[in-house]
């Protein structure tokens, strides 16, 4: 046996050292390699390219070495040759590209006999051609050019797909490609035209390979549309065989031509009628250039030579020359705009009186410039020394002047509806008021009036019987003035303020402020309507001593406050207590608005169980201030103030977009929360821009929840509210009802709402468990929800009693101390995890 494989070796070798001489007669690389690609033979050429490699997929990439072993399993199995099999080998100088030829080697089944030619070159030429109209492609598009081509041999048209949107023109519809049906396109006054141009431009005419004409629209405009084209190739006997070109829609160029156009035209008239004449100069050459109105101005003919230092500096008037030299001068030299008036002499010995306007600049080339306008004002400097000489003669009646000064000051300082003193005039008197109390050891009281129901008056009757009230209301505090230390102004509006010196009894000035309260309430008759008002007072003293004025002012307004928060139609007197309650108020709302600034707000969460499976089906978001100084503050502490100044509305929004990150920050960590709910106050849900505020936010239709107080009132004409209520509805937000049970809601306005939930007030929960009355009560809740397809929820679940009987009366989500205290963010994952409510 050994000497016969011994043979059979020498056999094998004896043909492959033949297969090598043959293999060398081949030009390109040749190799006989095995089906793991091991080169068993090779020509000069084949061993050059393995490069002292025993494998040839080790020098491809690791793809076609992948397509290699294929092609070769594929020839193992069928016995059949391939062609046209591309591999790559990576090299230092770039990707060599081979194409390779694959066949059986004739004396050895499992051998194959490869043969490979360089294409490398051939691929890069395709690369770089195929590079080059990507780039033409992306030109064509991005100028938004349509491409046409005809060739005359195969009467064929082609044309873009932006050749045929630039028309209306569908991408595959067929185009009607003769000449009479092209031109019946064309806008007939450019048809004739556009014949003769195309006509030219196929003779080759250079004169002709651009022109524009109006083209009908599949919709029926004519757009505007810049042929360029030429012939780019021709039969022997000159006749045209492919003309190529290209449209662009130039609609928008023309349109802007013809605004410019008629622009021009109104300028021009309106130079003519106003008799402004325009020049424009360039101080680097020395020229002027003047339109007709200047020439007409200055009674120049208009071939006269205008330039720098000429016609113009030697019309200007001897006294005026230097001065404007200097401003002129001055202004171009800082490329200031300015305005000048000076003299000229005309030609005829007259003098004019001329204004100009003129602005320097700093043209494309790099020139100094100056254009402007010059007018003759003539006849108005004429007329302003015939004012002035009016002006004159009136100042001479001196007498009349005073008369009219002192009505003017009067004026000033009156109230012109009710001839009252006004602010202006209060603020005057103000300090020698208190001087002369503080000479005499008296006090000062002021009280400060505003009528009550005013605006309705207004809004009602209108505006006539509104100043009737103002001026019954000036009588009755005019007849209360009770010596000349009294005062009596109306400072703005409906508010009037009384300044009264006083021994510092209070007792006297309230029966002061009783009577004028009695007085005011009394009707007033306005074309047969009985018009009341009303009136609140503020009363503040000061005793002897060094009176502060306008502190006593600002604690009668403080005292007013308090009047009108108490109910209208009554006096309060100002106390410092009140004063530092105001102070501290205003304190609580600058910190407020610094809040929101440092963003200081932050959401505390409390979970919602599921009554039946104590599952958590999602988590209402409170509102707390993380103080500076203070430390966490509930919604008491700060909320009154906040609805006051008003940015409830901003605080529930930075809620809710806390809400959202907070519940994405859930689910990723595997912790499910279906749902977050947020309280929205009634400004939010009349907000014009809600709809866009919510669209920026990033949630799941479903994962959200607005919880709307019962007491918000939703007037069904309330358009504003009606269309934030419906687009919440779109964007998947739940609407629940709030604190239900308190007796505002009735089931219309519920049918209306549509809410998903309502929640069972506290109140109503908390003695569930031990009175009957109470629970039927709640039960016929669930029942009105149950009957809506709504859901219940209640609130104020302290004990696993309250857990059980809820549960039984058919309540659907639990929510409570019982179950799970407000939290904060950072522990709720502890607690979610823990699940110890299910232990309670």
């Amino acid at each position: 046996m050994p000497k016969a494989d011994g043979s059979c070796r020498k056999k094998d070798e004896w043909r492959l050292t033949k297969t090598t001489d043959l293999l060398g007669v081949i030009p390109s690389p040749a190799l006989v390699i095995d089906i793991r690609t091991s080169v068993k033979a090779a020509n000069a050429t084949g061993l050059a390219l393995l490069k002292g490699g025993e494998r040839l997929s080790d020098l491809l990439t690791p793809a076609c070495a992948a397509q290699l072993t294929a092609a070769l399993l594929a020839t193992s199995a069928t016995g059949t040759a391939q062609h046209g099999l591309e591999l790559a080998i990576t090299s230092a100088g770039g990707d060599i590209w081979l194409m390779a030829a694959l066949a059986p080697y004739p004396q050895n089944g499992d051998l194959f006999l490869v043969t490979l030619t360089d294409v490398s070159a051939l691929k890069n030429r395709l690369a770089v051609s195929e590079a080059a109209e990507r780039r033409w492609h992306s030109a064509l598009v991005g100028s938004f050019s349509g491409v046409w081509e005809y060739r005359a041999d195969l009467d064929q048209w082609y044309c873009s797909d932006i050749w045929r949107q630039m028309r209306g023109i569908g991408p595959d519809e067929p185009i009607q490609t003769e000449t009479d049906a092209w031109l019946e396109r064309i806008h007939p006054e450019d048809r004739e035209r556009v014949a003769h141009y195309v006509e030219r431009q196929t003779a080759g005419d250079p004169d002709y390979m651009i022109f524009d004409y109006r083209e009908r629209h599949r919709d029926g405009h004519y757009l505007w549309i810049e042929c360029r084209g030429s012939c780019v190739e021709r039969y022997p006997d000159g006749r045209p065989l492919r003309i190529i070109g290209t449209d662009i829609d130039i609609t928008a160029r023309k349109q802007t031509e013809e605004r410019l156009t008629h622009l021009s035209r109104r300028l021009k008239v309106a130079l003519e009628v106003s008799r402004v004449g325009v020049f424009e100069a360039d101080f680097d050459l020395g020229t002027s250039d003047w339109d007709d109105g200047m020439f007409a101005l200055y009674g120049v003919d208009r071939n006269e030579e205008v330039k720098i230092g000429g016609l113009w500096e030697s019309m200007l008037h001897p006294d005026d020359r230097g001065r404007v030299f200097d401003e002129v001068e001055r202004h171009v030299a800082n490329l200031l705009p300015f305005s000048d008036e000076y003299r000229v002499i005309l030609r005829d010995g007259s003098t004019h009186y001329i204004r100009s306007r003129t602005l320097p600049f700093i043209d494309s080339d790099g020139h100094r410039k100056m254009i402007g306008a010059n007018w003759d004002v003539t006849g108005d400097v004429v007329l302003h020394r015939e004012l002035e000489r009016a002006k004159t003669l009136a100042e001479a009646r001196n007498a009349e002047l005073e008369a009219a000064k002192a009505r003017i000051e009067h004026i000033a300082l009156h109230d012109y509806l009710t001839d009252l003193p006004n602010r202006r005039y209060l603020d005057q008197m103000l300090d020698r008021l208190a001087a002369d109390c503080d000479e005499r050891g008296q006090g000062l009281a002021a009280l400060h009036i505003d009528l009550d129901r005013f605006k309705q008056v207004n809004d009602t009757l209108g505006h006539n019987a509104g100043d009737q009230m103002l001026r019954h209301a000036a009588r009755v505090l005019r007849d209360a003035v009770r010596h000349d230390g009294d005062f009596v102004a109306r400072i703005g509006g409906d508010e009037f303020v009384f300044l009264a010196p006083c021994d510092g009894n209070e007792d006297e000035l309230a029966a002061m402020a009783e009577r004028l309260i009695a007085e005011l309430r009394r009707p007033v008759i306005f074309e047969g309507h009985e018009c009341r008002a009303g009136a609140s007072i503020g009363i503040a003293i000061e005793r002897s001593g060094r009176i502060d004025a306008r502190q006593l002012l600002l604690n009668a307004d403080i005292a007013l406050y308090h009047a009108k928060n108490a109910g209208r139609n009554r006096y309060e007197f100002f106390c410092r207590d009140r004063r530092h309650q105001m102070v501290t108020a205003h304190r609580l709302a600058d910190d407020l608005m610094r809040a929101l600034e440092n963003d200081e707000f932050v959401p505390h969460y409390q979970f919602q169980f599921c009554a039946r499976s104590l599952d958590v089906v999602g988590a209402e978001a409170l509102v707390r201030w993380q103080h500076p100084g203070r430390g966490l503050l509930a919604p008491a502490e700060f909320l009154a103030v906040a609805e006051e100044i008003g940015i409830v509305a901003q605080i529930d929004g930075l809620l809710l977009e806390k809400a959202v990150a907070d519940a994405a920050r859930w689910r990723a960590e595997g912790l499910r929360v279906p749902k977050v709910s947020v309280n929205v106050s009634t400004r939010r849900l009349h907000d014009p821009h809600l709809t866009q505020k919510l669209a920026a936010l990033a949630f799941e239709p479903g994962s959200v929840s607005f919880e709307l107080l019962e007491s918000i009132f939703l007037d069904e004409s309330d358009e504003q509210a009606r269309a934030n209520l419906a687009h919440i509805r779109k964007l998947g937000i739940g609407i629940e009802i709030d604190d239900f049970g308190t007796g505002h809601a009735s089931i219309v306005s519920l049918l209306r709402i549509g809410p998903d939930s309502l929640k069972i007030d506290r109140e109503l929960v908390r003695d569930v468990t031990r009175s009957p009355e109470q629970r039927r009560l709640v039960g016929s809740i669930i029942d009105i929800g149950r009957s809506l397809n709504v859901k219940i929820i209640a609130e104020g679940v302290e004990t696993r009693d309250h857990v059980r009987v809820l549960a039984k009366l058919g309540c659907d989500v639990l929510q409570g101390y019982g179950l799970a205290k407000p939290m904060g963010m950072e522990d709720t994952f502890a607690f979610l995890r823990a699940q110890s409510w299910r232990a309670t």
